[in-house]
């Protein structure tokens, strides 16, 4: 439906300051940041509930689990603050955990130095030249020294080939698919810093987690929020952005046309790309379709398991194991506490891949029946009766693939269009996506909309 037939047949919103669509970390930050500087701000989710893939879901018994997991590093100042700004700070946590890696049908610890020394599939020198390359890593001083090569040229040269092959390719692999190759050293030096800063001297990793979990976060951002004036509208799918000569003139949702002179967009940026029709056909807009369609992304599936005991005491197992079909094994609850899941031990199964894999349209029992033999393999001990609910959840934009030089590729905020925005993960460089960055971009948008508002460059068209 065009702007002119949606307001026509009477089907318009009252007008605001800016229209943000998506509310994820990213939108809802944004939002913040806006109505913390006067600004009237809309929120539109297609979603029945705020928190995208952080969002939530009840069990079935009462208990409720995020769709994915979640954890913070000391690192993730923004995450820190936000609990801070919103009283929540008493409710954070912080969690020793157990690291692994899963390689030849065997489980091998990876949380302490001395651990990589007994790393088996590694002879002696390769284990030291592994404990190495971390150091190494971390002395590069800027990811622009490292954009222009992919992540295999640049662990190669830091640990070796063999070093390579058994670690870091089927991660890779496991992560990105037929991506792997193409990955940028950019994404892989930003994990290295960041899972190193949140080891202690034993070499233990210390987490964060929010008691209650990401629901708790949001419901209080989403109380604050509409303190100050906010209005989130849930169940709202948007369908078109309408931009021409003079800018943006708002969006259609489900009919309804919201009329604002500044749209934030906060997805994909090919799902974004798709929502500026047919009748945006000047040049400019045109423009901003090819950039956004030019970001590949992953899908995910992710197996979330209500166990009746433990499947081990990692919290965080990494997958070099082709055959597995899962690159991660999370077992939630050795981060948090079983008595808060009704004693259920809770694991994610993630998996990152196409949406056209088979693995991602079977249905949610296939999944399931799928990853009993995968399992058990893994956990010899395992049985399915251990099982008291399964979920599956996808993510159809999971992952963006950061590939070399995706600095100059990246979306810029500004569309170029007035009055038009994107932040969303894809914009998350060099840094990978996570929520504590999607607060970091969604406040950074939210006072670049508010200063091009304040210096008379926004229009409000409603």
């Amino acid at each position: 439906m065009s702007t002119e037939a949606a307001e026509a047949a009477g089907r318009a919103a009252g007008p605001v300051d800016v229209v943000v669509v998506g509310a994820g970390f990213t939108g809802l930050s944004a939002a913040l940041e806006l109505a913390s500087r006067g600004r009237s701000v809309r929120v539109l989710e297609s979603e029945p509930v705020i928190g995208g893939l952080a969002a939530s879901f009840d069990t079935g018994d009462g208990v409720r689990l995020e769709r994915f997991y979640h954890h913070w590093f000391s690192s993730d100042e923004e995450m820190l603050r936000l609990c801070e700004l919103l009283g929540i700070s008493h409710l954070l946590e912080a969690h020793e955990t157990r690291t692994g890696v899963y390689f030849a049908n065997s489980v091998y610890r990876l949380s302490a130095p001395l651990d990589l020394l007994r790393f088996a599939p590694l002879p002696f020198a390769d284990r030291i030249r592994l404990g190495l390359l971390a150091l190494r890593a971390r002395r590069v001083r800027h990811w622009r020294e490292l954009e222009s090569l992919t992540a295999e040229e640049w662990l190669v040269s830091l640990g070796g080939r063999r070093v390579y092959e058994v670690v870091w390719r089927p991660l890779l692999e496991g992560k990105f698919g037929k991506y792997a190759e193409h990955v940028g050293a950019t994404w892989m030096w930003t994990k290295l810093h960041l899972r190193g800063g949140s080891r202690t001297r034993s070499g233990k990793e210390t987490l964060y987690y929010v008691k209650g979990g990401c629901e708790a976060l949001l419901t209080a951002l989403g109380r604050h929020l509409e303190s100050l004036g906010v209005e989130i509208v849930t169940g709202a799918r948007v369908g078109a952005v309408h931009a021409g000569d003079a800018g943006v003139t708002g969006v259609t949702a489900d009919g309804v046309f919201h009329p604002a002179g500044e749209v934030l967009l906060t997805t994909a940026p090919s799902l974004a790309a798709s929502l500026l029709g047919e009748e945006a056909d000047h040049p400019a807009v045109a423009g901003v379709r090819r950039s956004w369609s030019g970001v590949d992304y992953l899908g995910n599936v992710c197996l979330v398991l209500e166990n009746d005991r433990r499947l081990s005491d990692t919290y965080w197992l990494n997958v070099n194991d082709p055959d597995f079909p899962y690159v991660g094994v999370i077992e939630h609850t050795n981060l948090d506490h079983p008595d808060r899941y009704d004693g259920k031990h809770v694991v994610y199964l993630s998996k990152y891949l196409p949406t056209d894999a088979e693995l991602y349209r079977m249905s949610d029992e296939e999944v399931f029946e799928y990853s009993l033999p995968h399992v058990k393999r893994m956990f010899p001990a395992f049985d399915r009766h251990w099982v008291q609910r399964f979920h599956v959840w996808r993510a159809e934009y999971a992952q963006p693939v950061i590939t070399p030089d995706y600095s100059r590729t990246m979306p810029p905020v500004e569309s170029g269009v007035p009055g038009l925005y994107l932040a969303g993960m894809a914009q998350v460089f060099p840094e990978d996506r996570g929520t504590n960055y999607a607060v970091r971009d969604g406040r950074r948008a939210g006072r670049l909309i508010a200063d091009r508002l304040r210096a008379g460059a926004g229009r409000n068209h409603g």
